[in-house]
């Protein structure tokens, strides 16, 4: 991947629930990146290399994605919640030695950011979050359009072995699928990026560790977003949405006021882009990122 992240080493850290791969470049206060379905910390490359001249960035590969470990699953997805996913990346920036560190999180990325803020609180100073609003909230939206339009959302939540069987059958043609999709057009991608999301995304145990992704999405992820409900418990950190105006959360979505109803300091706007804001507006999510995290800087 020196490539794509040049200048960065490849780390392979050891979580008390799985291995974390990931790349750490940079010098100054610690940033972590996280990626989305069914991407790996490759969808940052484009956005990597410029926050290293200020920070230390951290981008892994989410447990069950690319080259981390894909831990056996149970029958409440628990071993894919985000509580265990956000488990895995706070131990990660605690191992590297940057307990408290700036975040931001694409799609299942951000999913895991939301739940690291609530349960982690001291570990985060900002988090910025692309391209989405909170889970339960677009669960409870869900309409025809809606479920149209995220149609995965409730394929992928199937019994095993359905969308394992019927994806395995041909995963890269389901990967293509995919990102062409969601207000983003194909061609936007990297040729080396993608050849990594086509490399990882084929192996049959990432097809069912990401279906357990999103099956804990619709179980046990909405138990921990109810029990946040009922005690109170919100994001207390200064929080930036970013979303694409070509997308499926811009038509069906109101994120700067959706993200209010669970956290305490929101802000953001929609930007020129599908889906995929990190690969198709590089700049102008740089530009927001960095303004962003800059506020601190003084203080870290």
């Amino acid at each position: 991947m020196s490539d794509l992240f040049p200048d960065f080493s490849t780390r392979r850290v050891r979580t008390s629930g799985t291995e974390i791969h990931c790349e750490i470049g940079g010098r100054g206060p610690p940033l972590l990146l996280l990626h989305g379905y069914p991407q790996t910390h490759a969808m940052w490359h484009r956005l990597a290399p410029a926050l290293a001249q200020t920070y230390t960035v951290v981008c892994p590969d989410l447990r069950g994605y690319g080259d981390s470990g894909k831990p056996v699953s149970d029958a409440a997805h628990a071993p894919y919640s985000k509580r265990a996913m956000a488990l895995d990346m706070v131990e990660l920036m605690r191992e590297l030695g940057m307990p408290r560190f700036r975040l931001a999180g694409h799609d299942r990325g951000g999913r895991v950011a939301h739940r690291l803020c609530v349960d982690h609180p001291e570990s985060v100073e900002r988090v910025a979050v692309l391209d989405i609003s909170p889970t339960r909230l677009m669960y409870g939206k869900t309409d025809r359009a809606f479920a149209t339009a995220y149609y995965h959302w409730f394929f992928l939540i199937q019994p095993f072995d359905l969308p394992e069987k019927l994806i395995g059958a041909d995963p890269l043609y389901y990967l293509r699928k995919k990102t062409g999709g969601w207000g983003s057009a194909a061609n936007i991608f990297d040729a080396r990026a993608f050849a990594e999301y086509e490399r990882c995304f084929a192996r049959p145990e990432t097809i069912h560790a990401t279906c357990e992704d999103y099956r804990a999405a619709a179980s046990i992820d909405l138990e921990h977003d109810d029990a946040d409900v009922a005690a109170g418990r919100q994001v207390a950190c200064p929080l930036l949405v970013l979303w694409g105006q070509n997308g499926v959360v811009h038509r069906y979505f109101d994120p700067v006021n959706d993200w209010r109803t669970v956290a305490n300091d929101v802000r953001g706007r929609a930007l020129p882009s599908g889906h995929y804001l990190a690969e198709e507006v590089p700049d102008q999510t740089l530009r927001e990122l960095q303004a962003f995290f800059a506020a601190d800087s003084v203080r870290a």
